[in-house]
């Protein structure tokens, strides 16, 4: 029984081990199970979903774009005209490897500068300093006693980079100039060579030297490439403007590279940092289309990860070609115009104060600048002799009190406020108010003579505005009275004139536009001043664009300089195939009606060919239809001569359009602080409107009998139409020395 018993027990602890381990197996299996099949899951995810971020991640690490010789985009005028090129050059260049060491770079400079003339006019006292501790090391480290070293060392708040950025100092602060004369020519040579390649980054070419290199030094380099790793002969480019025009703007240099005020938003875009980039009006303002893009190659790596090779994997190509809305010939002779007006009243009594005259023509319809022309006369401070400069950037950064030119917007801004309708006569008199001097229109100091709004405009009616402006601040006008007005007055004829573009900014695609200046009211009588174009300060681009608005019916149109987007020319005969051309954008339509703007042409026809039109002079013989609106505002000089300010000086304006019936171009002239002699008329202004409008009319005939034409899809590249060549270094150092003067 006993037996029996002992039996059964270990069968049954047999059975239940058995039982244990049968589970315990199957959990082992089942977690095997689980755990492969996350790691297919896995395995799954990272080759289906993640698959292709990886791919491009590695990418990223295996593909770099590098700083490749890919030329800008050239600039074109309106008919194919050549206004900004790129020109080659041969240049030597260095690739920096990852591999390379200091001294293997040191080694190949001082090889190159035994094949090549390197200037030495980059070289800064810091490089100097660097190079002579990279030549002497021992010897300048000795300069750092070992008291001092174990001091760093022991100085806790600074760390392993800190310690030796510290002790590198005080090696630089201990060179003597003694020491430094020690550099020969030829180790600066050295210098030179070595600095260019160590400025820019792994794989990315950067230029040794492409300024003046001579058919000699490029063959001796070109022998010796197999001795001289990373160095290559390749053909560079340099950008060349064959315009003075200042408005197309300018690139950097090489050496000068990204500017540092755009430094992180170029280098966050790809750019290197000696990358030439736009930086300047119609350059910096399309950079993204002009410049080309960089060739891509993949590095070729051994087992250690060193790279032993790379593979181009993209070429890179050019930038895109814009095309302009200028034209270029009726630019420079409108050019020649305007430098010949300014110069005659420059040569006039009274005319100390002059250094400036501006000019633009725009089409009304679509916006598209014509020409755009600023003149400056500039002083020498070394021989103290006058030049001019180009200065069409001042059409659009520099604003002047307009005058009588916004007397058609004042007409129109009553009309919606409705406190004048078309055909409105009052009585043109003397203003005498409360406390105040008499104001009065030119033509009439002591009279009353009863005008409508079109002889208004036609005469160049102060006092007609003046009432204007008291009928919008609800009042009437009686002799030696307070001038009491709403409070908002000044506010909604601002308003006002800002549906016409004036005050505010016109939208030109080019940096840098300035709205004027809005003068602070310390009188209610200012709103009468402003009537007449003689407190708020206008720009010559806002006056073209109000002038268009009433032009073209009633639209304001965005201003601008780009015409076509095209790639690059196949055959350097033809312009490439368009990719984009730029249509007109409406910014907004000024609050009268169609009725309203006829009426006001009208009276602008008035001031061409009236009998008492004050532009009857220049225009009442055109062979062409036209209309326009002249202007003298009363101003206080507040210019660049500092001593003459607060001196009382003329600003002459102009504005106008032609045809009549169907207006082709808009136009402007401004002449800032013309004359302080207030007793002769001058009409340089209106002379400068007519001649150039002539000339326009002469060119259309001209195009049309030549068959050239603006809107050509197949449109041939022309010459430039002046033997003008301004390149970069060039234009770089008349940026400085103009900085410099200012």
């Amino acid at each position: 029984m006993t037996k029996l018993s002992k039996n059964n027990r270990a069968s049954s602890v047999k059975a239940k081990y058995r039982s244990n381990l049968s589970f315990r197996m199957n959990v082992l299996f089942f977690s095997i199970f689980v755990l492969f099949s996350l790691l297919i899951f896995r395995l799954g995810y990272l080759q289906i979903v993640k698959g292709e971020h990886y791919v491009r991640e590695l990418a990223k690490t295996e593909e770099v774009s590098v700083n490749t010789s890919v030329a800008r985009g050239r600039i074109y005028d309106r008919y194919g005209r050549i206004l900004v090129d790129n020109e080659p050059v041969n240049a030597i260049t260095y690739t920096k490897m990852p591999s390379i060491t200091t001294n293997e770079m040191l080694l190949i400079a001082e090889q190159l500068a035994m094949l090549i003339e390197q200037p030495i006019d980059r070289i800064t006292y810091r490089d100097k300093l660097d190079f002579w501790i990279l030549r002497n090391k021992d010897e300048a480290y000795a300069k750092v006693s070992k008291e001092e070293e174990d001091a760093l060392n022991a100085n806790e708040e600074l760390d392993k980079k800190q310690k030796q950025t510290e002790i590198d100092r005080l090696v630089r602060e201990r060179i003597t100039d003694e020491e430094l004369e020690q550099l020969t020519v030829h180790d600066l040579e050295v210098l030179a060579i070595f600095r260019e390649m160590t400025s820019g980054y792994y794989l990315s070419p950067q230029i040794i030297k492409n300024e003046n290199v001579t058919a000699e030094e490029f063959a001796r380099v070109s022998e010796r490439l197999p001795d001289l790793p990373g160095v290559n002969t390749t053909t560079d480019w340099k950008r060349v403007k064959l315009t003075s025009l200042s408005i197309l703007g300018r690139t950097t240099v090489p050496s000068k590279g990204i500017p540092f005020s755009k430094f992180d938003y170029f280098l966050a875009r790809d750019y290197s940092r000696n990358d030439r980039v736009g930086e300047s009006y119609f350059e910096a303002q399309y950079e993204e289309l002009l410049q080309g893009k960089k060739s891509v190659v993949k590095n070729i790596t051994n087992k250690q990860g060193i790279v032993v090779d790379t593979v181009t994997t993209y070429k890179g190509e050019p930038g895109n070609d814009l095309v302009t809305t200028i034209d270029i010939e009726l630019q420079l002779e409108a050019e020649r115009i305007v430098e010949e007006k300014l110069l005659e009243l420059k040569a006039l009594n009274g005319s100390h104060l002059l250094d400036r005259a501006f000019y633009i023509m725009m089409n009304p319809n679509t916006g598209e600048i014509l020409a755009m022309v600023g003149k400056k006369i500039e002083t020498d401070p070394n021989t103290g002799e006058d030049y001019i400069v180009d200065y069409s950037y001042g059409t659009f950064t520099t604003a002047y009190e307009a005058g009588s030119t916004v007397k058609a917007a004042t007409l129109l801004m009553g009309y919606k406020e409705g406190v004048i309708t078309p055909g409105t006569r009052l009585v043109d008199q003397p203003i005498k108010l409360l406390n105040t001097e008499q104001k009065s229109s030119i033509f009439n100091r002591s009279g009353r003579i009863p005008m409508d709004d079109i002889r208004a405009l036609e005469q160049s009616s102060n006092s007609y505005m003046f009432q204007v402006a008291m009928f919008m601040g609800g009042t009437n006008y009686t002799y030696d009275m307070p001038l009491i007005i709403r409070d908002d007055t000044l506010l909604r004829m601002r308003n006002g004139y800002a549906e016409f573009g004036l005050g505010v900014n016109t939208g030109i695609d080019l940096p840098g536009e300035v709205s004027g200046v809005k003068g602070v009211p310390d009188n209610a009588g200012v709103v009468l001043n402003q009537a007449i174009g003689q407190y708020d300060t206008y720009t010559t681009l806002q006056l073209a664009q109000y002038i268009s608005t009433i032009a073209n019916g009633g639209y304001r149109i965005q201003p601008r300089m780009l015409k076509e987007v095209r790639e690059p020319s196949k055959d350097g005969e033809k312009l490439g195939p368009i990719i984009e051309e730029v249509t007109p954008n409406v910014l907004n339509r000024i609050s009268n009606s169609h009725e309203q703007i006829q009426h006001v042409k009208e009276g602008l026809r008035k001031v061409y060919v009236g009998s008492y039109g004050s532009a009857r002079g220049q225009f009442s013989n055109t062979p062409y239809t036209a209309a326009g609106k002249t202007g003298t505002a009363e101003v206080v000089y507040y210019g660049p001569i500092r001593e003459e300010w607060k001196t009382e000086t003329l600003n002459f304006t102009h504005i106008g359009f032609a045809p009549l019936e169907n207006p082709e171009v808009a136009y402007a002239v401004m002449i800032p602080w013309a004359t302080t002699n207030f007793k002769d008329p001058l009409y340089k202004n209106n002379e400068i409107a007519r001649e150039v409008l002539d000339y326009y009319f002469e060119l259309k005939n001209k195009y049309n009998e030549n068959g050239l034409s603006s809107s050509s899809v197949d449109q041939h590249i022309l010459p430039p139409p002046t033997d003008d060549k301004i390149d970069e270094e060039t234009e770089e150092q008349v940026a400085e020395e103009q900085v410099g003067n200012e």
